[in-house]
C-alpha cells in the first residue's frame, strides 16, 4: 500500500489507510475486554451473582457470532463501508444504554447490542482480502492484528485503574469515546474497496454452500475457531481465578490479565514478518503446536505448586503467541478458498471461531464456579488446541492432494 496521510477529503474509490483498520479492529477487541476486571464490582452493583455478569462475555460472544453470519453477505451486496459506518453508530448508541442501565436485564440487553462492533473485525479482514492475494493478505492482517493487540494488552490495565478511580461505568465511558474517534476517522478516511455485485441478499446466502462444501474452508475455519476457543476460555475463567483463587484487586488483576496480549503482538508481528515466505498453512501449525506445548506446561508446574499468580498469568503468554500466529492465517485461508466470497467466509468463518468461544467461555465459568483449582480451566483450554494443531494438519494433507501451498 502506498502511503497516505490518515486523515483526508475521503476519495471513496481509495482503500483505507493501514492505521485506520487497526483502529477498527481495536475497538471490538476494546469492547471484548476493557470492563473485565470491573466484573465484581459490577454484580455488587447490580445487587446479583458474579455468574449473571459473566453472560456480559458469553452472551455477548453468543450474538457476536450470529451477527457475523450475516455482516458478510449484507457487505458484499452493500459494500464495507456502509456496514462499517452504521455498526459504529449502533455501537455507540449501545454503549450509551449500558451507562444508563439501572439493572442487569438491562445493562445485558444493551451489552448484547454492543455486539454489533463486531463488524469492525469481521469487514477489516474482508478489506484487507480485497485489496491483496492470499499470502500477502495473512501479512497484512499479521500487522493489522499486531497492532490491534495494543488493545488488549493495556485495556484490562486502563480498566482495572479506571475502576478503581472512577467505578466500573469509566471502562464504558472509554468505549464510548473510542468508538466516536473511529467512526470519525472511518468517515474521513475508508472507501469502498468491495466490487458490489448487483444480486439480492438472498442470493447473497444461497452461496453459502459454496463454502461449506469446500474441506479447506472448513479446515481453516476449525483451526482458527478451536485455536481461539482455548483464549475466550481465558475471558470467561481468568477473571474469576485472579480475583477469587489469587485473591487480585481490579488493577492488579488488569495487569496480570494482558499477559497473553504481550505474545499475541509478538506472534502478530512473526506473522507480519514471516507468513510470505514461510506459507500460512506451516505458520498455523506452528502457533498451534506452541500453544498446547504452553498450556501442558503451565498444567505441570500448577499440579505442582509452582505457578503463583505471576507465573500462572505470564505463561498465558505463550497462548497468545500461538493466537498470533494463527489466526492471521488462518483467517486469510478461509478469505482465499473463495475470493469472490470474502465477505460472507469472513462472517461466517468468524460466526464459527465466536459461536466456539462463547460456548467455552461460558463452559469456564460453569467449571470453575465455587471451585478452589484452576485446573478445570486449564483443561478446558487444552483440549480445543488439541484440536487445532488436527485441524491444520487436515489441511495440510488435503492441500499436498490439490497441489497447493
Amino acid at each position: 500500500m502506498t502511503s497516505r496521510p490518515v486523515v483526508r477529503f475521503l476519495d471513496r474509490s481509495t482503500p483505507p489507510h493501514i492505521f485506520t483498520l487497526v483502529l477498527l479492529t481495536s475497538l471490538s477487541a476494546l469492547a471484548m475486554n476493557v470492563f473485565l476486571p470491573s466484573l465484581n464490582n459490577m454484580t455488587l452493583h447490580f445487587g446479583t451473582e458474579y455468574w449473571v455478569m459473566q453472560l456480559s462475555v458469553s452472551l455477548y460472544l453468543a450474538v457476536n457470532a450470529v451477527l457475523q453470519i450475516f455482516i458478510g453477505p449484507v457487505s458484499d451486496r452493500f459494500g464495507r463501508r456502509p456496514v462499517l459506518i452504521w455498526s459504529i453508530v449502533a455501537f455507540i448508541l449501545a454503549t450509551i444504554g449500558t451507562l444508563l442501565a439501572t439493572t442487569a436485564v438491562t445493562f445485558l440487553f444493551f451489552r448484547m447490542a454492543q455486539a454489533i462492533v463486531v463488524a469492525t473485525m469481521v469487514l477489516s479482514r474482508a478489506v484487507v482480502r480485497d485489496m491483496v492475494p492470499q499470502d500477502e493478505a495473512a501479512s497484512m492482517i499479521g500487522y493489522i492484528t499486531m497492532g490491534m493487540a495494543i488493545v488488549p494488552m493495556f485495556a484490562p490495565v486502563f480498566g482495572g485503574l479506571l475502576d478503581q478511580a472512577f467505578g466500573w461505568q469509566a471502562s464504558f465511558v472509554l468505549m464510548l469515546a473510542f468508538g466516536l474517534l473511529t467512526l470519525f476517522l472511518t468517515w474521513r478516511d475508508l472507501g469502498e474497496t468491495a466490487v458490489i455485485r448487483p444480486i439480492t441478499l438472498a442470493d447473497q446466502f444461497r452461496q453459502y454452500p459454496e463454502l461449506l462444501v469446500s474441506q479447506r474452508f472448513w479446515g481453516y475455519c476449525l483451526a482458527a475457531a478451536l485455536a481461539v476457543g482455548g483464549f475466550f476460555a481465558y475471558l470467561g475463567g481468568a477473571p474469576f481465578v485472579g480475583s477469587e483463587l489469587f485473591g487480585l484487586g481490579p488493577a492488579e488483576l488488569g495487569l496480570y490479565f494482558g499477559a497473553p496480549a504481550v505474545g499475541y503482538a509478538l506472534g502478530n508481528f512473526v506473522s507480519g514478518r514471516y507468513s510470505v515466505r514461510i506459507g500460512i498453512n506451516r505458520m498455523i501449525l506452528t502457533g498451534s503446536v506452541s500453544t498446547v506445548i504452553g498450556i501442558a506446561v503451565l498444567m505441570m508446574l500448577y499440579s505442582a505448586g509452582l505457578a503463583g499468580a505471576a507465573v500462572f498469568f505470564a505463561l498465558f503468554s505463550t497462548v497468545g503467541f500461538g493466537n498470533g500466529l494463527v489466526l492471521p492465517n488462518a483467517t486469510a485461508g478461509m478469505l482465499s478458498v473463495r475470493p469472490h466470497l470474502a465477505g460472507s467466509a469472513s462472517g461466517l468463518g468468524g460466526a464459527m471461531m465466536i459461536g466456539g468461544g462463547a460456548a467455552l467461555s461460558a463452559l469456564a465459568g460453569v467449571v470453575l464456579a465455587g471451585g478452589t483449582s484452576a485446573m478445570p480451566l486449564l483443561i478446558v483450554m487444552l483440549v480445543p488446541s488439541i484440536g487445532a494443531v488436527a485441524s491444520i494438519l487436515f489441511v495440510m494433507r488435503r492441500a499436498a492432494r490439490l497441489g497447493l501451498k
